[in-house]
């Protein structure tokens, strides 16, 4: 039986983050996205999740991939999971909990959107993308303005109060990809050396960009899914 895909979008991102990756699966895979924009916790982006896929076959294997923040909300459906998931990857992600030292940057960026919304996007995209075209920024800029201040606030109020989740990870064994861009400084590839430290098992993989790696390698993440799938098979 084929497989469904579940993919998560990051933080100020919609279904459309995905849209250079859906080309390159194999056509006969289930795919969805899920909807990471109306709700006011990780938790809750999880539960959506969950919904979405409740109508597919049980027996039907199911692969989880979140993106920076969508991998919060994979981590918490991996904790929950009560061996429905299959295989997971983590893209430009991390399984550290808030710090205060994080929480206080986070409501400077939200005082931030509130008095200037497009001018703290333009300054993510700087941040987040790595020597992108300006055809990849135009983009990204575009889905981050429709989105708007109001989502992109209760989103980073939902990364506030998300749940450490290390100890019930590091008791899982199903197979799990990890990937990271070296030059990524949202997500540095520490935290996915912390990631490995709790999952040693899970199978890593570097690129040599930035942050949003489903826009900007988006062949890179296709073969990473295809590849974990495959380990699902040989396992």
């Amino acid at each position: 039986m084929k497989p469904a895909l579940l993919l998560i979008p990051g933080m100020l991102n919609d279904a459309s983050v995905w849209q250079h990756v859906l080309p390159l699966l194999p056509p006969t895979w289930t795919v969805r996205i899920a909807d990471v924009l109306t709700q006011d916790s990780i938790a809750d982006m999880a539960a959506d999740a969950w919904k979405l896929m409740a109508d597919l076959d049980k027996d039907q294997p199911l692969i989880v991939a979140g993106f920076s923040m969508g991998g919060y909300v994979a981590i918490d459906m991996l904790a929950h999971d009560s061996g429905r998931i299959h295989a997971a990857a983590l893209l430009s992600t991390s399984v550290l909990p808030e710090t205060q030292e994080s929480s206080v940057t986070r409501e400077k960026t939200i005082a931030a959107m509130q008095a200037n919304f497009p001018k703290v996007v333009d300054g993510i995209l700087k941040f987040n993308t790595h020597e992108a075209p300006q055809a990849v920024i135009d983009e990204l800029r575009e889905m981050q303005l429709k989105i708007g201040s109001e989502k992109a606030v209760r989103q980073i109020q939902a990364l506030m109060g998300r749940t450490d989740h290390r100890a019930k990870l590091s008791t899982l064994r199903l197979p799990v990809a990890l990937m990271c861009g070296e030059h990524d400084r949202v997500t540095p590839p520490e935290l996915t050396r912390h990631i490995q430290a709790c999952m040693p098992h899970a199978s890593t993989t570097w690129v040599p960009t930035g942050h949003m790696l489903p826009v900007q390698t988006p062949a890179a993440v296709s073969q990473c899914l295809v590849s974990l799938w495959e380990s699902t098979l040989s396992s």
